[in-house]
Formats: C-alpha cells, structure tokens, sequence
C-alpha cells in the first residue's frame, strides 16, 4: 500500500545531507534563546523532531555585535548550545541548520552604537538613522557570517542558511528602496548583489565543498522594494556559480501592509505565497524550499506534487502539533490539533507583553520540557456544563487523564460562541479547533449531550464528583464604553441596537440601508460584523474609541490586512477617537473624545462591540451547593479564545 502523501514521504539529500521526508521548519523567532541555545529552546524543537519533521532551522543567530539576535553567534560560548541540540534532534532523526543574520538598519548593537546599513536611510521600525557602511565594516560582516559558519559545522549542525529576505542587511543591499550607493555595491543588481555574493563566498571558503549551506531570499511585497524576478535572478547566479545547495523562498518586509505578508493569518489562502516564490523555485535546480500557511500535509503534498518546490515549510502548523507528521503519515489525521492560523500567541506573542510564542491551541509551547499530567488511579466522574472551546478543552482533558467524563450544551451541537464567530468572512478557520476538539469527544469516550439545558438541580441529580461550569458569555448592549464609562447612552433598548451574534447568526442586517457599527474593543469582532454587513451590501460606519481601526490587531498581524480590505468597500467609513453618546431611531449620536465635538450618523441598525457579559449563574448557584464546582472560559473571564482553551486545559488537568 503506497504511503498517503507520496512526495512528502520521499527522502531528499541537500550535499550529503539525507532529510527523511520533505515537510521543513524554516527559522522562526521563539523568545526562549537567552542569547544562546538552551534548554527550554532544545525541548521545543526536541519534540517536533520526535513528530517526525526531517530539518529544523534554527532562528537567527548574530554574525557580528552590530547585530544582537536570538543565538549570538558571533561568540564561540554559542557552540556549547548548537552541540546538545544537534545530539538531541538527531537522535530522533531530524537534522539542523542554522539561519545566519545580519539585521543591518533595524539591529541593535551590543555597544550601543548606530546600526550599520547600506545607506543612511531611517529604519521603517524605529526611525532611527543607521551608518552607510564602509568597506572595512563590509568586510568585518563578511568575516562574521563566514566565522559563524564555521562555529556551526564545527558544533556538529548539519549545514548553515543565510538570511538574505524580510528586509534584514542583504535585503537591504539587494533593494532598490534601501540601497542608494554609487559604488560597487549600489546601481546594477549585479552590484547590489556583491555583498551577498562575498557572503556566499566567504561561508564556502570556510566550511569546505560538502558542508550544506543556502540562503533565504524574497520579494519585499511592496512597492519600489525587491521584485520577484531579481530574486529569482540572484538565486539563478549564486547557483551557476555552485555557492548555494538549496534554497528558501520567502516574502515580506517591514513597509506597509508587506509586513503581514511574513506570517500571514487566516484570510490568506493556503500556499499564498506560491505565486511570487515559484517564480524561483520553478528555475533553480537546487532543492528548494516554500512556505505560506500551509496547516495541512494535504495542502504540502499538493505543492510538492505540482513541482512548487522540493521541501515545504510548515512551522504554525508544527507549533500547534508537534506530532502532525508523524499522525499523517500513518493516516491518523483526524487526531492533529488544526492549527487556525489566527496568529494570536505565535507571532502576537512574540509582539505581545511575553515575547514568547505560544499559541491558542497547544498550552504546552514552551512547555516541552515539563512532565505530561500522568493518569488518575482513580477516576471520577466529572461533569462540563457548556461545549464551547473552554467545556471542550477541560472535557478533552478530564479524559485524558482517564476520568469518566460526560459534556452538556443547550445547542443542539459543541463550538458555542466560535460558531457564530466563524461564519465571518475570511474566519472560517477559527472553528476547526472546536471541530477537532468534538471529534475528540468520540475518540476519548466523553459521553455528549447536545440540546440539554441543565440547571443545578439537574446536576445534582447526576451525582457528579467534580464540576466544570463553561456556559462562555454573551454581548453587553447596555452602552457602557470603556473610555467613556460616565456616559449613559440613550436609545440603546431600542429594536434596532443589537450586538454582533444578532447580525452573524440571526440575520440582522437583512434589508438595512445604512449601519453602524460601534467598537470599543479594537479586536476582530466589530472587523467580522462589519466585512459581513458591507458583503451583504449594506454601507457601514464604523466607529470605534480607539485610535485607529483594529488598536489590538498589529501584534497579529491582522491590523493592516483588514483595514485595506474594509477600505476597498465602497459603502465603508472609519471614524476613531468617539464615543457613542445616543441612539435615536434612523441615527446614532457620536462625541469626539479629543475635541467633544457631536457629528450624527445615519444608522438604521447600531451593533454594539463592547464587551461580553459572563454567563455565570450556574456557578454561582452550585458552588453553594457541591463542594467541586469549577468556573471556566468566558464565564470566568471574557477574554481571547487562547485564554478559554488554557483555562480549560487547565480545569481538566488538575481534578
């Protein structure tokens, strides 16, 4: 019998190099590195190398101090680190590379000295004005990226990729928005190439013919930036001159809206970067490797059959199960927890106050190292009441550990709220996590029981020993703003204000002229209502206390993505900074909050995101009468969807 996805089982040898398989992790920021390798990173990418995965490449390791990075791998004190992670990864049989960096205008230096670049134009991250480099400090550069080649062979890493895309030094040389020189490194793409080619040259030179080295390049997505075709046409020449034996295609910078392109969320289709990446991997005869969400072995398997390139990258989907190789290769792919490719905890985290990853789905990123709860010697019967991703997870949990465990919704089906948040436009994903979690139901035993309202009596009828409360949270409308919480705004009883569940699961917006929707959150709920109304044809203001649409969106990537798309609806408005102050049938009455100013807006439907109310009743009615009550999810706090699922872990671990 053949294997399920045939060209992902195929081995593929990068210079002597053997990978098992052809599914990658490309480099990728993780905040564990202290500066150099250590055990919290080890474990992390341990267990995706136990999950079957044939090549890790390790985030950014510095080439020189100009540049402070994740591995300072410009000190030899890196090499202690590179050794024990290589022994370990290749004991369960994934090899290593380790991505070389130099972050040119945006880097910080270990001195505190100006960054180094091309040319003296403002880092587009902070503003501030980097050094235009002379020749000496192009050879220092060159000599670290070689020196630091060096360490990693010597360590035992299995081969070594500069980073020559996202905008970082290379990049910066090879662009056209950033390389204003006149001398041999600037004008030509020949020349804007010679300090990536010196590179190449230095690393060959250093670690000899048979060691793996390669380079990560990619358009900057944005305009004047670095083109597809002048990729390709680096690749073509580092090839023909033998100083490269694979290649990464990537794409993004840090301009605009080509920022998101680095790890783009859920509106961007699987492989959505093929269009741009092909035009090099379809020339090049090295192998070569792709990436662009894909959170499937399906989706990987369909490229690599195309001949899109030789190796796919899938790191979201290898953070949410470390296992997915391993579970798809032998057919098992209803078990992988989905990655949803919301971005919240991976890159938001990162972005976020942590500066870690972790992620929504998976509480155990970062966490690799610690023990697994171990099984119950004696199982109790355990109770959820509310199927939405906080009963789910703690149910899933529970049984794990091997309790009895029995799950009960009012709906007729599980997912809660997720439900009604999916079926937004370019959402959809959202609920494959509740999908899989009721598909675990089955798999665990839980015992389910959809369209079943129990109140405390009931379940104190069923004698259960523990208690899991997980009835989630419903829409405030009573227009309490958190900006503004002494305003009373009049009107809000009125028929037409609703809040977003009215208009993405009831129908709404059905024969509205003109809408209203009015956000004081800054989250993607009033961005769903919105996209949805102005689908639908209805012309929308939206409106919002913050100081720009999507306030807490940037960390995910997902601020600029929307607001060019709410922007290229011809009914749409933005308004920020106001707050709402009435509601009058046919208008709704907005206040600046800088000058106090009142403007009115047409709006025969108002949709209120202000918040969510905690369903918590039950709760309290029980915890006074059963000793093993527990509150989770949105009943406990209404927060992210990473934060339900956590709580809900969390619950079913430790009863």
């Amino acid at each position: 019998m053949s294997p399920p996805y045939p060209h992902i089982a195929r081995p593929l040898t990068i210079n002597g190099c053997e990978l098992r398989n052809r599914i990658v992790r490309t480099a990728h920021a993780t905040g564990f590195a202290g500066g150099f390798v250590n055990e919290r990173l080890i474990a992390y990418h341990e267990a995706r190398a136990r999950g079957g995965v044939s090549l890790s490449i390790l985030e950014i390791a510095s080439v020189h101090p100009t540049s402070l990075g994740s591995i300072s791998g410009f000190l030899d004190q890196a090499m202690e680190g590179w050794a024990t992670i290589a022994e370990r990864c290749h004991a369960h049989g994934m090899m290593l590379f380790q991505q070389i960096w130099h972050g040119g205008a945006h880097a910080f230096s270990a001195d505190g000295g100006p960054a180094w670049a091309p040319s003296a134009i403002p880092s587009v991250v902070d503003g501030r004005l980097p050094l235009a480099m002379s020749e000496t400090m192009i050879d220092e550069v060159v000599e670290g990226f070689a020196a630091t080649a060096r360490r990693c062979q010597q360590a035992g890493l299995d081969g070594v990729e500069v980073h020559g895309a996202h905008g970082y030094l290379l990049c910066q040389f090879l662009s056209p928005l950033t390389n204003r020189r006149t001398d041999d490194y600037g004008g030509s793409l020949e020349n804007r190439m010679r300090l990536t080619t010196r590179v190449m040259q230095a690393i060959r030179h250093a670690v000899g013919p048979h060691y793996p080295i390669g380079i990560r390049l990619g358009t900057e997505a944005t305009p004047g930036g670095l083109p597809a075709e002048d990729v390709r046409d680096v690749a073509v020449a580092l090839e023909r001159d033998r100083l490269v034996d694979f290649v990464d295609i990537s794409m993004g910078s840090y301009y605009g809206t080509a920022f998101s392109k680095f790890i783009g969320p859920m509106h961007e289709p699987h492989g959505y970067e093929l269009p741009t990446s092909t035009v090099t991997t379809r020339v090049v005869s090295v192998p070569t490797i792709v990436a662009g969400r894909f959170t499937t072995l399906q989706h990987a398997e369909e490229a690599l059959a195309r001949g899109d390139a030789d190796l796919v990258s899938m790191v979201r989907a290898t953070i949410a199960d470390p296992n997915i190789v391993a579970k798809s290769l032998k057919g098992h792919e209803r078990e992988v927890r989905p990655c949803i490719s919301c971005n919240q905890q991976c890159v938001g985290g990162l972005f976020g106050p942590t500066r870690e990853v972790s992620c929504v789905v998976n509480v155990h990123v970062g966490r690799e190292g610690e023990p697994l709860p171990s099984p119950v010697v004696t199982p109790k019967r355990v109770m959820v009441i509310g199927a939405g991703p906080a009963g789910l997870m703690a149910a899933r949990a529970a049984a794990k550990r091997g309790h009895l465990v029995s799950i009960y919704d009012s709906a007729p089906g599980p997912g809660g709220l997720v439900n009604v948040a999916r079926s937004a436009p370019h959402r959809s994903d959202l609920g494959l996590v509740t999908d899989w979690l009721a598909t675990e139901m089955g798999r665990l035993g839980v015992f389910v029981h959809w369209g079943r309202t129990m109140d405390a009596a009931a379940v104190l009828a069923a004698h259960p020993d523990t208690v899991v409360v997980a009835t989630g949270s419903w829409p405030r409308v009573d227009g309490l703003q958190r900006g503004a919480p002494g305003i009373r705004v009049d009107g809000v009883d009125l028929p037409h204000v609703v809040g977003p569940v009215e208009v993405l699961r009831d129908g709404a917006g059905k024969g509205v002229r003109r809408a209203l929707v009015f956000d004081d959150l800054g989250t993607y709920p009033a961005i769903g209502v919105t996209e949805h109304l102005l689908v639908a044809g209805v012309p929308v203001t939206l409106a919002t206390s913050q100081p720009m649409l999507g306030a807490e969106l940037g960390p995910s990537l997902q601020r600029d993505p929307a607001a060019q798309r709410l922007g290229g609806y011809p009914g749409f408005t933005f308004v920020s900074r106001v707050a709402l102050t009435r509601v009058e049938p046919g208008t709704a009455t907005l206040r600046h909050l800088d000058s106090g100013v009142e403007q009115q807006e047409a709006a025969d439907l108002v949709v209120l995101v202000t918040g969510f109310e905690p369903q918590h009743a039950l709760f309290d009615e029980l915890r006074l009468l059963h000793p093993n009550v527990v509150i989770v999810g949105d009943a406990l706090a209404p927060a992210y969807l990473g934060h339900a699922i956590a709580t809900g872990h969390r619950a079913g671990t430790t009863i």
